[in-house]
């Protein structure tokens, strides 16, 4: 279980914004090893209520044994956070006073070589977050047409060699099939000239979160889970939302902006005609990111941006 006890990104700043306190009810909404978790309940102190929702079973079973000195204040639920009103109302819970949603993919699971979601070490092309349902990545890349598989890889990986990967993977799979995320690592290696090659990251790394996200349909999740957060919250409640990707952080801000504004009407109207209003307060013009000290120390920490917003 220690694999799980990786250091919570933002950590500090995670509570500043949800602002735990005494007899009200959250939700982390990617519990992961429980990390935040720990931080939110420690900081609620009595009788503040969290739900800690997650895929992954060994994910809940890692965090439940980390906070089983909560006892009741903590419960532990398998899903989706893109599913969250469903969850929360087979818990009796109609209204939250705060919500975290860590995005991404956990340490642990980059780390564990049969889970397949790093090329760091040979393991089956899986990337599913959870392990029980829905296709792997094996499944894609030997059974998508090829002007899918480009759209993917496009997409969601931002790689410009996505029709050049594509093609490939087609060309490759109809004498045998994809398998193991090295051969797919050695794929796209192969694919792309050296001399555009970056230095930094492995050229296979876009191609890999590509095909991560269409895996476990991310960015619908963060719609998802966000629009229904929103409505969760009581007023007063916060919501926060740390992203590790450029198409995730897109999305959250549209999305904030989106609940925070008030009349739509065009310019020329002499007064308001859609009676809408504003939903929420941004709490975060810009995006939070780590420290320098934090960045050194804890290297998931470099890409993280946080975004708050707080219920009117």
């Amino acid at each position: 279980m220690d694999t799980f006890r990786h250091v919570p990104v933002l950590a500090s700043e995670v509570i500043q914004y949800l602002t735990p306190q005494a007899g009200t009810t959250y939700v982390d909404g990617t519990l992961g090893g429980g990390g935040h978790s720990e931080l939110i309940l420690q900081a609620a102190r009595s009788d503040a209520l969290l739900i800690g929702i997650d895929r992954d079973r060994s994910a809940l079973a890692a965090a439940t044994e980390r906070l089983v000195r909560f006892k009741t204040r903590f419960r532990a639920v398998q899903g989706s956070f893109g599913d969250l009103a469903q969850l929360l109302a087979d818990q009796d819970i109609e209204v939250i006073d705060g919500l975290l949603l860590d995005l991404g993919v956990s340490s642990h699971q980059l780390d564990s070589p049969e889970r397949g979601f790093s090329f760091r070490n040979n393991g089956p092309l899986d990337m599913r977050m959870n392990p029980l349902d829905g296709d792997t990545a094996a499944d894609l890349v030997n059974h998508l047409p090829e002007h899918e598989l480009e759209q993917i890889i496009r997409e969601f990986g931002e790689e410009r060699w996505a029709r050049k990967i594509a093609r490939r993977i087609v060309s490759m799979r109809s004498e045998t099939p994809l398998m193991t995320t090295q051969e797919l690592a050695e794929l796209v290696e192969t694919t792309i000239p050296r001399r555009f090659q970056e230095e930094r990251i492995h050229p296979a790394t876009r191609t890999f979160q590509a095909l991560r996200m269409a895996v476990n349909h991310e960015l619908e999740q963060v719609r998802q889970g966000v629009l229904a957060g929103i409505e969760l919250l009581r007023p007063k409640g916060r919501l926060v939302v740390i992203s590790f990707h450029s198409l995730e952080d897109r999305i959250v801000k549209h999305l904030f902006r989106e609940a925070a504004a008030g009349c739509v009407c065009p310019p020329r109207f002499p007064h308001c005609v859609c009676g809408r209003q504003p939903k929420v307060r941004l709490l975060t013009g810009k995006p939070v990111i780590a420290g320098a000290d934090e960045r050194s120390e804890n290297p998931r920490a470099r890409s993280a941006k946080l975004r708050a917003l707080e219920k009117l």
